[in-house]
């Protein structure tokens, strides 16, 4: 019986642990059906950050492109039999576009913003000015502006630019300056950058044997993305930067705006900066310097002086254009001044507006010393994109100028005083 009880007691011993587990299966069988509620979740949310990332980087800079950079009339574009046999003989050139600071693919036909290779070709332009923007306040306007925000910052981050440029106004110049030498390379020889006279020679030359191609020339909006280091020139020069206004919307440590706070004139280091440009054979640009900026410079000036986007006060008075003063000043320097297309430089939403600003320029200071200076792609609404710019050829010919003054306005006069100037 002892042996019996003893046996039953082994059996009772080795069925408890048998009993006990499936006593706690359901409880276990619980938590792996909540273990794997929490992985759906997890996974939910993770597939979800993973759709809000790509809307956030890849559909939100689109859609700011497209807002910002609008067309008030879309392509194609028709000009007159007159204006197109004109304008196919033209050597258009533009002083101004702000397209690398966004997220779109130069080498590609877009259907927005308003600057891109292929439409370049279709408008017949030999060459533009791709200046870059490195630092914009919020609340941006032509009166009074300080440096203390950035919006730039955030489209750098969104546009997925390499993280040493989110800190770094220097690196963000260099880095779009990089990204434009990059589209030269990609292009198979159907773009290219100017950094030289003979470049320039080269370019036109093989532009006259062959029609497809278009160049660039790199410019610097506002002299603070040099970070306070003059040596820094030499770094923009070898990353092929051939142009630098003193300074954009805000003061900084060269000179003042026209629509800073305090809108004053170089600083001793702004006038050591223009000497080592001239020296290099920079261009300077005085776009939205400051009138005192705007007298030092010129004082300074050994070489052609440019503004390579304004409207002039005779046709459309506001703190963005400038004076007549201002006008014959440019030309004193041999230099030129570059006429925006968009509704507060000229006054108009139409050609004729631009073409009455380039004749009220013109009158002050010579056709000579008359330019395009469209501002494309920098937060303006234009009336037409690139592959438009007939449409200004033909609003010359209405103007009453002649065929040499439209040749002289429409580029001839940029490639004379890059000629004169470039290294």
């Amino acid at each position: 019986m002892k042996d019996q009880r003893a046996h039953q007691g082994r059996r009772v011993s080795h069925a408890s642990p048998f009993l006990f587990v499936l006593r706690q299966a359901p409880a276990r069988g619980e938590r792996a059906v909540t273990m794997v509620k929490k992985v759906r979740i997890v996974a939910a949310v993770a597939v979800a950050l993973v759709l809000v990332m790509t809307g956030v980087f890849f559909f939100l800079p689109a859609r700011a492109d497209r807002q910002l950079n609008p067309v008030l009339v879309p392509p194609p574009y028709q000009v007159s039999e007159r204006a197109q046999r004109l304008h196919r003989t033209l050597l258009v050139t533009d002083l101004h576009a702000d397209s690398l600071l966004w997220d779109r693919d130069l080498l590609v036909k877009n259907t927005r913003g308003q600057v891109d290779i292929p439409r370049l070709v279709e408008g017949n332009v030999a060459l533009q000015a791709f200046t870059i923007v490195t630092k914009v306040p919020r609340g941006l306007n032509y009166e009074s502006n300080s440096d203390q925000s950035d919006m730039i910052t955030l489209l750098a981050v969104l546009e997925r630019w390499p993280v040493a440029t989110w800190a770094s106004l220097k690196e963000r110049a260099v880095h779009q300056a990089r990204r434009l030498n990059a589209i030269a390379s990609r292009s198979q020889g159907k773009f290219v950058v100017i950094r030289t006279a003979a470049d320039l020679r080269s370019y036109v030359a093989g532009r006259q044997q062959e029609s497809g191609m278009t160049a660039g020339l790199l410019g610097v909006e506002g002299a603070h993305a040099l970070e306070g280091d003059l040596a820094n020139i030499d770094e923009f020069f070898d990353s092929g930067i051939r142009m630098m206004a003193p300074t954009h919307f805000f003061d900084n440590d060269i000179g003042g705006s026209a629509h800073g706070l305090r809108k004053g004139g170089l600083t001793g280091k702004g006038k050591e900066m223009i000497r080592r440009m001239q020296a290099r054979h920079m261009i300077v640009d005085l776009a939205h310097a400051s009138s005192k900026v705007f007298e030092d410079v010129l004082s300074l000036a050994t070489l052609p002086v440019v503004v390579s986007h304004t409207g002039v006060k005779g046709t459309c008075d506001n703190a963005r254009n400038i004076t007549d003063e201002q006008i014959r000043g440019i030309a004193g320097t041999g230099g030129v001044i570059g006429i925006g297309y968009w509704e507060r430089a000229v006054c108009g939403t139409d050609p004729k507006a631009i073409a009455r600003a380039i004749r009220h320029a013109a009158e002050v200071a010579g056709v000579e010393h008359v330019a395009l200076g469209s501002d494309y792609d920098g937060r303006v609404t234009a009336p037409f994109d690139t592959s438009g710019v007939g449409k200004v050829t033909e609003a010359l010919i209405h103007a009453g100028f002649s065929d040499q003054e439209i040749r002289s306005i429409m580029g001839g006069n940029v490639l004379r005083v890059l000629a004169e100037t470039l290294p």
